[in-house]
């Protein structure tokens, strides 16, 4: 069969058997992420678990049945050492991190829920940490955790531990009416609504179609497909909402000795903007000396940079927190537990577990901050120290089975230093201003002597290849055929089979599902042909509830399509009804340059176009393109108080709605 006609997934090559038989990793029996993995456990989730999505649904919203083959040794698609934090990861079910204190579900969504008790038994009121990504697997973790610990448990506050999506998402399934009761706190870190509304609207389309790529939220769980997320399983697919804070931590009020009581818990906060989220902290729990340490200190090298997109973290920040962590707490905590893995506890034969686990990530951290920086001092570019980099991490840290790169890497984790300290320009002139990739595929095709000839040269590459860098080498050779001619089949089906062997190789669950994501779509998705799936909803009604008015009136400013609007000059007046207490409730939005200008607690009546009132929910609908102007006038959303719908019309018509389904390796 002809490389081109294949569309199924293809077994190991005999390169990518050796180089995965290379990898050493340690006997279960010794390993001590195991141990920790396994410790506590008071029920496991049954093997065929599974969520269904309220109102039903064509997946479920969680299942663990399908990840049931990882068992035993590798197979060779599958880097042995992935393949360990993959297996440790089926650790799930409901745990006990400290006794009549404190208990986690794992393996219930891509992230853990935390639930504090009285330690004293006095109170059955609880304070619930980072309640998933989705309502339905929130709920059914709850119930789990009932179920052991008591159905009378009534929850007091929820904590979320920093602004991504996978730490809120399933608030709202914590009660039967998902309705936040009246005497609930929300404890968020500063910054934490902002940060939680603007990751997932300003570039949510963007950033949501890449992390299908990095999570493998469509590739088969399968030994040839995806085995783990690097930092649990996999995302749910349920329902996400979002709550806004009720108690914000403040720097003033994150101190040690400073303890804020909630309900019968007494609680500790560290704040650490800018190291794995913008708006994220740690949690000391004093009555019982155990320390939570949200996504800063996880049993893996995490990312400096996330591939789905995200704005560079701070390495050298992210270290100086985390020896702030260990210098108020790490004397006082007898156990250590986060938001993603397992917890790690103290004991008579290793007395500086905790103290040593933060110790080491945060070496490792700062490491990766000052050796880029010190390459890149003498002129390498972020590409050059990525590959020396990679590999020369002294064995003191990278040698920590929980320093392993399965979530972030060496390799782009010392890319993302030099691009926040240097930006995307290595200085070499010719990379000033390249063509874009269509462009310049066509002009390399061209040099080469046509496309079968390159083709020709990367299927000789692949074919006798000897080492890993043949194969990236012969992917991207194949790129410049796919750009300038997305329906060369002999390209598409050659480099999906080598990007595919590049994802058997990968430690790390994000690389491994991004390669494997891109062989996909490379055999499945031709360039003429349409996409069969629906687009969904990035941008979910909890979040736009949440929103300000005047994130909201900058998201409409994305979606203005400045080239159109260059030459059209409007004023239109907003009165906002039904909207939040503390947003203005009346707007002055200009069309001027290209660009949508908001004025805030304005209504120049006098100068506008037309004035409206509208609500707060139809303003929302219009926002994501749910409903046009005229829809809105027509369902008495909105109200002409002065001139006519055709001003608001006209700004409809200017704005874009964006295609989810555009492609990452093809054009």
């Amino acid at each position: 069969m002809a490389l081109h006609d294949r569309a199924e997934t293809q077994p190991a090559t005999s390169l990518t058997r050796d180089l995965n038989a290379a990898v050493v990793v340690p006997d279960p029996d010794a390993d001590a992420e195991a141990a920790f993995a396994a410790r506590g456990l008071v029920a496991a989730l049954p093997a065929d678990f599974t969520v269904e999505k309220e109102g039903g649904g064509p997946v479920p919203a969680w299942s663990l049945a399908p990840f049931q083959f990882l068992t035993g040794q590798a197979p060779d698609t599958v880097n042995p050492s992935l393949w360990r934090n993959a297996v440790l990861n089926m650790n799930a079910g409901l745990f006990e991190v400290v006794e009549n204190a404190v208990y986690q579900v794992r393996g219930l969504d891509l992230s853990n829920i935390t639930f504090l008790e009285d330690p004293t038994g006095a109170s059955r009121e609880i304070v619930v940490v980072d309640p998933l990504i989705s309502e339905e697997t929130a709920a059914a973790a709850l119930a789990l955790y009932r179920e052991h610990r008591g159905d009378d448990r009534v929850i007091r506050a929820v904590i979320f531990t920093h602004s991504h999506l996978d730490h809120y998402g399933g608030v709202l399934g914590l009660w039967d009416d998902r309705t936040q009761p009246a005497d609930v706190d929300i404890i968020a870190p500063d910054g934490f609504l902002e940060h939680a509304v603007s990751e997932n609207v300003y570039a949510g389309n963007a950033m949501q179609r890449r992390a299908q790529f990095m999570y493998g939220s469509l590739l088969e769980r399968s030994a040839r497909g995806q085995v783990d997320a690097g930092l649990g399983k996999a995302n749910s697919l349920g329902t996400s909402g979002l709550l806004a804070p009720t108690f914000t931590v403040t720097s003033d009020l994150a101190a040690p000795g400073v303890v804020h009581t909630f309900g019968p818990v007494n609680i500790e906060f560290q704040l650490t903007p800018g190291t794995e989220a913008p708006a994220e902290l740690n949690f000391y729990l004093p009555d019982i000396r155990s320390l939570c340490m949200a996504e800063n200190a996880t049993p893996t090298l995490h990312n400096l940079y996330s591939l789905r997109g995200a704005q560079v973290r701070d390495a050298k920040a992210w270290s100086q927190f985390l020896i702030q962590s260990t210098d108020w707490y790490a004397d006082r905590s007898d156990s250590l537990f986060a938001s993603h893995f397992w917890p790690r506890w103290n004991s008579a034969e290793e007395p500086q577990t905790v103290r040593s686990f933060l110790t080491s990530q945060a070496d490792l951290y700062r490491y990766l901050h000052d050796q880029s920086l010190r390459l890149a001092n003498h002129g390498r570019t972020m590409t050059e120290i990525g590959e020396e980099l990679d590999g020369a991490v002294p064995d003191s840290l990278a040698g920590q089975w929980f320093n392993r790169g399965y979530y972030g890497t060496v390799n782009h984790d010392s890319k993302a230093v030099y691009q926040r300290y240097l930006g995307w320009y290595d200085g070499n002139a010719a990379h000033l201003h390249t063509l874009p990739p269509e462009e310049a595929g066509a002009r390399y095709v061209d040099a080469f002597g046509g496309a079968d000839k390159v083709v020709d040269i990367a299927r000789g590459i692949f074919d006798n290849a000897k080492t890993a860098q043949d194969y990236r080498f012969a992917a991207e050779l194949l790129t410049h055929v796919v750009f300038a001619d997305p329906t060369n089949s002999d390209a598409r089906g050659l480099q999906a089979d080598i990007l595919e062997q590049l994802g058997y190789q990968a430690e790390s669950g994000p690389w491994r599902n991004f390669y494997l994501a891109a062989a996909n779509e490379l055999r499945v998705r031709p360039a003429d042909s349409p996409v069969a799936l629906p687009s969904p909803q990035i941008i979910t009604p909890p979040v736009l509830a949440a929103m300000p008015l005047d994130m909201l009136f900058d998201y409409l400013g994305i979606r203005l399509n400045g080239p159109n609007a260059a030459e059209q000059a409007l004023t239109i007046g907003l009165t906002v009804t039904d909207g939040l207490p503390e947003d203005p409730t009346t707007y002055t939005l200009r069309v001027r340059n290209g660009v949508l200008v908001q004025y805030p607690g304005t209504l120049e009546a006098a100068t506008a176009d037309a004035v409206y009132d509208i609500t707060r929910d139809g303003l929302n609908r219009l926002t994501i393109a749910a409903a046009t102007p005229d829809q809105l006038l027509a369902d008495g959303s909105l109200t002409v108080t002065s001139g006519t719908i055709d001003p608001f019309n006209t700004l409809n018509t200017l704005l874009d709605t964006f295609e989810y389904w555009f492609g990452l390796t093809t054009p």
